[in-house]
């Protein structure tokens, strides 16, 4: 029917527009790359102008300095994932036939959009101090822009669920516990990456120098305690308690009868993702922060994420499509 509305038509599996969510989901890690990459050698200010650099779309030079390339990069990236989300957004709303589909595709425009305004804020405000805080108000939006990249992802890596073939096509009858622990770990996960953001944009990585321990005496507990040192353990506590939740979560998909092939191996994923985190964590402090392991950790950490949250997604289906049916 020509006058036909998307809420009206059957769901149906979208070849096209599946792999346009899917690749969208894949460009946000570029651009995670690049940000965490510009962050870790201390580039956010290369350029002191915003939308521009240096008033120019390719400003002089920007290929030989590095400073300067990691942060056109970066900002050259989050323009392509806005057209992205852009294009993303139109194209759910004109043809996707679940409403709640069409609103998440509206939700991560908005938020794509506000974090090019905190970024570009974090670069103009840079100078604005805050009365009492060692950063500026710029230097304080670091934290929000880096908290609100994870929602980001998420939202991305549900759209691209929700489109797959394997979500339309296939039941996921997955028990209520496992749905349960699943939804913890995102929450522990959330949390986790929250105190990372702050840790790390507060210079607070190597408050505690050593690992595993706190001190060089081999104590537990950390000697001295300012606030980097409180968020640096809080860091080390939290991924402690993630790591026991995250395993227990890819216990029970392992064992879950309801679980498909592709969800176990998305727990095995999980596990080695975890393991990876927690390796290039020892060695970020073992080498004194080194660029290529700092920003592989907080890649890895992100695609620990993505992962965790695609199979919390996948755990969640049957509910979902049931109160949901094409509304």
């Amino acid at each position: 029917m020509p006058n036909e509305t998307p809420a009206q038509r059957p769901t149906h599996y979208q070849p096209a527009l599946s792999w346009f969510a899917t690749i969208g989901g894949a460009w946000v890690f570029v651009l995670v790359t690049l940000g965490a990459f510009t962050t870790t050698i201390g580039a956010g200010m290369a350029f002191a102008d915003w939308p521009l650099s240096n008033g120019s779309v390719n400003p002089h030079g920007w290929l030989e300095d590095i400073a300067m390339f990691a942060e056109h990069s970066h900002r050259l990236s989050g323009t392509m994932m806005g057209l992205i989300t852009l294009i993303m957004a139109l194209w759910l709303w004109k043809s996707e036939p679940r409403r709640w589909v069409r609103q998440l595709g509206w939700s991560a425009l908005a938020i794509v959009i506000i974090q090019g305004l905190i970024g570009g804020k974090r670069v103009l405000l840079d100078s604005l101090a805050v009365p009492g805080f060692e950063m500026t108000f710029g230097q304080m939006l670091r934290i929000p822009h880096g908290i609100l990249a994870q929602i980001y992802i998420c939202a991305l890596i549900a759209i691209a669920t929700a489109l797959s073939r394997g979500w339309i096509e296939h039941s996921m009858a997955v028990s209520k516990t496992v749905r349960r622990i699943g939804t913890m770990c995102i929450v522990l996960l959330l949390v986790q990456l929250t105190i990372a953001a702050t840790m790390r944009h507060n210079y607070a990585g190597l408050a505690i120098p050593t690992f595993p321990y706190s001190t060089i005496d081999g104590h537990l507990l950390p000697v001295f305690w300012d606030y980097r040192v409180v968020l640096n353990f809080a860091h080390r506590i939290m991924a402690v308690i993630l790591s026991v939740a995250l395993i227990w979560f890819a216990f029970k998909l392992w064992t879950d009868r309801g679980a498909t092939l592709m969800m176990r191996l998305g727990a095995s994923t999980m596990v080695n993702l975890l393991a990876l985190q927690v390796l290039l964590g020892a060695h970020i402090i073992w080498q004194l922060r080194e660029v290529h392991i700092t920003t592989g950790h907080v890649v890895v950490g992100a695609l620990l994420l993505a992962n965790t949250f695609w199979l919390v997604c996948l755990t969640y289906r049957d509910a979902i499509e049931t109160k949901n049916d094409i509304t």
